[in-house]
């Protein structure tokens, strides 16, 4: 599963890891979030190093679809029923600095994208209140849109009743805007190590990173991983993970010139290709949605599957090109962590919890980062920056961790119980199967993928989840916070740091 982005895109690779060196700045992550925060602070005259165990836009930033909207779906409703009018608005204001700042780089780098209307619609009646209550949220955050019936939008070839619209957007290529903010990292002379994966940080007795390569020492860190790779302030229980699924077609005829997300289900988001805003120099249409907690699904493959379905009966005659998936965080207060780590002394900062919405949320906290690293006082801020950084939980954050920790409770109890009913041999797993079998009491994954057939230890080396076979990317997925590993157990991404065991196929090997 390769993202459309990544055909044909070599991103560059840095220069060899000096252990022991020191910087001013240590990033690790070498997404949209911790290339925009090394840029901005490589800007302002200090020694960034950005480091990465996989290579530049690895993960989430090369799996996103490419939309820059403050519409966001259903995402400022959804805020506003837990939150007041001011936060709303803050958060707003965060992501249109943040994406102003994101097309102004793109304009100074020449990456091209489009100007494109963003809908957030409902597919079927039931769905209208939403989007009623979207467009409510939206104006009183000091947004221009509008609301638009089933019958404005009448020659759209998939099922609208009704729609609130945002004009202005931007869709572009998330991998040549990687690829072009590490190209300005290491032309201002900062430095860039892939294929390096921290596993500690430290506040004392001075800052540091960990790496399967050495130590890294300097002034501040920032920790710009999805979830955070430390336990300091337990986010991985303060949030959830989600898996949605992309697929890209060629379409024979015309594409809708504009985005759309649905607010109902089964989710579907709509965002148009064009040789201005990606690859391939050829018209497409990204359909994405069906995205669901991380390693509690019922069947990855068939999510994938469903989303083709779809598409090929409204868009006759669309050809696959790509299909890929994508795993991004939500806190359960609705607003992304940016700041100061618990127990970090001041120099150990962090971002996560987009919900998705990353290419407009990551330069608004690169923006942050760099003001607070920077020492930037609170009245040069912007004020959004005091808002959302001294918002309290509410009692409905409280109550969404208690009803997510239950549920991620149930998920790890189902996992043992898969193990420990298996008590007797289990069949060689099928091509791109996996099952969890029980072997002494431990319950161990095997899995067929290219022919070999592997096994390895599925519990969790971090808190000890039961891991769960993921049939559309052959992978080991946690339930209770997303680390995810590949068949022979190398570890793929999540607050994990070690890779699982492997074992024999069998017991009696």
């Amino acid at each position: 599963m390769k993202p459309l982005w990544k055909l044909d895109r070599t991103p560059p690779a840095g220069s060899p890891f000096d252990p022991g060196a020191r910087h001013e700045v240590i990033v690790v992550g070498a997404g949209v979030t911790g290339l925009t925060t090394a840029v901005m602070l490589t800007r302002a005259g200090l020694d960034v190093v950005v480091i990465d165990a996989g290579s530049v836009g690895e993960l989430t930033t090369g799996g996103n679809t490419g939309k820059l909207s403050l519409l966001q779906g259903q995402r400022l409703a959804e805020i506003r029923r837990h939150h007041s009018a001011d936060l709303v608005r803050a958060y707003v204001d965060a992501n249109r600095d943040g994406m102003d700042w994101l097309v102004g780089f793109a304009d100074h780098a020449g990456v091209p994208y489009e100007r494109r209307t963003d809908h957030t619609y409902a597919q079927q009646t039931d769905g209208l209140g939403t989007v009623h209550e979207q467009h409510a949220a939206a104006r009183e955050a000091g947004l221009p849109t509008r609301m638009l019936s089933g019958a404005d939008l009448s020659d759209t070839p998939f099922p609208v009743v009704g729609a609130v619209a945002l004009d202005d957007q931007v869709t572009i290529d998330p991998m040549l805007v990687a690829q072009a903010l590490a190209e300005e990292l290491l032309a201002a002379g900062g430095t860039l190590h892939t294929g390096t994966r921290v596993t500690a940080t430290h506040a004392l007795p001075e800052p540091r990173v960990e790496t399967t390569a050495g130590p890294m020492f300097a002034d501040h860190i920032v920790i710009a991983t999805g979830y955070p790779i430390l336990d300091r302030g337990l986010y991985f229980s303060k949030m959830r993970a989600f898996r949605s699924y992309c697929v890209s077609f060629r379409i024979d005829g015309d594409v809708p010139a504009s985005t759309f997300i649905s607010v109902d289900s089964p989710s579907r988001s709509i965002r148009p290709v064009s040789a201005a805003d990606g690859p391939g120099g050829t018209a497409q249409l990204i359909v994405g949605g069906n995205g669901h907690p991380v390693g509690r699904s019922d069947g990855e493959a068939a999510q994938v599957d469903d989303l083709v379905a779809w598409t090929r009966e409204h868009f006759p005659g669309a050809e696959e090109t790509h299909r890929w998936s994508a795993q991004d965080y939500e806190s359960h207060n609705l607003i992304p962590f940016v700041g100061a780590m618990p127990r970090g002394l001041g120099s150990i900062r962090f971002a996560t919890g987009y919900a998705k919405w990353g290419l407009s949320n990551a330069p608004a906290a690169a923006l942050r980062l760099t003001s607070e690293i920077l020492g930037a006082h609170r009245t040069e801020r912007p004020s959004w920056m005091t808002v959302l950084g001294t918002r309290l939980t509410v009692p409905a954050d409280l109550a969404q961790g208690a009803v997510e920790g239950l549920k991620v409770a149930a998920a790890a109890t189902t996992g043992w119980i898969k193990a420990e009913s298996r008590s007797v041999p289990v069949p060689r797993p099928a091509e791109g199967d996996g099952v969890v079998a029980n072997r002494g009491g431990l319950p161990v994954g095997i899995s067929t993928v290219d022919g070999v057939t592997r096994a390895v230890d599925v519990v969790c080396p971090h808190l000890g989840g039961v891991l769960d076979w993921n049939d559309a990317e052959c992978t080991w997925d946690c339930p209770l916070h997303a680390s995810r590993f590949a068949p022979d157990g190398t570890r793929i991404e999540g607050p994990a740091l070690r890779d699982l065991k492997s074992l024999p196929r069998t017991s009696g090997e």
